[in-house]
């Protein structure tokens, strides 16, 4: 008859499998400042056994020493890094800004063959990026072009004019389109015109800005224009917050005229329009003047369109790309 061990009998004695430790890859985004890490990196770094670098120049590395944090230079393979986490230690690796391909690799493919007795692996964010983190990489790649490029070098404001109004029309006509990736793709080259303009402007030598100057007042102007955003002011209607707009406006640039600031340059129906707006408006008592020839009925017609809240470009746009359609099929090109 087959004994069986009672709860007063000791269990068999099978040896106690020893701790597989832990391995982490520590992560940081080049697009924070060095040093500013989360509390459980940190946390991580001083509790953990060992620190590996391979990259002497790691930014992290001056911040690491400062807090009293040892740190090896050396990139192990992936089997001398398990062996490392022998008993239950906990090695830290940061890898460089490109990642380290070969180690991650290696982990896997031991991971994989069943044959290892694997640590713990974790993938541990130290930074994050933030919204718009890759402004700072855009703004980075052109004070390089603007550098080392013999032809963006020599650009001036003056000479990247036309090409703002070219990528200016080309992201309309994406947006009309209704074409996701040509919209991305438009909206990155109006910002590179912005960038673009910055970076030179840092070189004037009597009145120099830069790219954060103009952000910074974009910001001030959207914060003082929104105060029932961003004070105490109420706007329950789109017509509400286009009045705040227009007072707030008006009040900044002390215009002796409704007309100020209106640019003479732009398309002929689209400043008929604004015009027509800005009369509407600010109630002034003038009407459209008589004359005879197609302008004087364009410009009645721009300012019915406005009037009846359609922008009158949009509308021509509209209705010649539906010209542009028929034309086509004429041809027998139809799409």
């Amino acid at each position: 008859m087959t004994e069986h061990p009672t709860a007063e009998q000791p269990p068999s004695e099978h040896p106690t499998a020893e701790p597989t430790g832990r391995i982490v890859l520590l992560t940081t985004s080049h697009r924070v400042a060095p040093g500013v890490l989360s509390w459980s990196a940190w946390q991580t770094l001083h509790a953990a056994d060992l620190v590996l670098c391979a990259d002497p120049d790691h930014p992290q590395l001056p911040y690491l020493r400062e807090a009293g944090i040892e740190v090896v230079r050396e990139s192990p393979d992936a089997h001398a890094l398990v062996e490392e986490c022998a008993g239950g230690r906990t090695v830290v690796v940061l890898p460089s800004g490109e990642g380290d391909r070969r180690l991650t690799d290696g982990l896997a493919r031991l991971a994989g063959s069943g044959r290892h007795s694997m640590p713990d692996l974790e993938l541990l964010p130290g930074s994050y990026d933030l919204p718009g983190a890759r402004l700072l990489d855009l703004v980075q790649v052109m004070d390089r072009i603007r550098r080392e490029c013999p032809w963006s070098s020599r650009q001036t404001h003056q000479g990247l004019t036309k090409y703002g109004i070219e990528e200016a029309y080309e992201l309309v006509e994406a947006i009309e389109d209704g074409d996701r990736d040509e919209l991305r793709e438009e909206l990155g080259d109006v910002l590179l015109q912005v960038v673009f303009h910055a970076r030179i402007a840092e070189e004037d030598p009597e009145e120099p800005f830069s790219v954060d100057d103009v952000a910074g007042t974009i910001v001030e102007k959207l914060v003082h224009r929104h105060p029932h955003v961003f004070g105490d002011a109420e706007a329950e209607t789109p017509e509400d917050v286009k009045a705040h707009w227009l007072r707030t406006k008006a009040a900044e640039k002390q215009r002796a005229s409704v007309t100020d600031g209106i640019p003479l340059g732009q398309p002929g129906l689209a400043l008929a329009a604004k015009l027509a707006g800005r009369v509407r408006a600010g109630g002034v008592p003038v009407a459209l003047p008589e004359g005879e020839g197609i302008g004087y009925e364009l410009l009645a017609l721009a300012a019915r369109a406005e009037a009846a809240g359609v922008d009158p470009e949009t509308a021509l746009r509209a209705a010649a790309r539906t010209y542009r359609d028929a034309i086509r099929a004429a041809e027998g090109l139809e799409e």
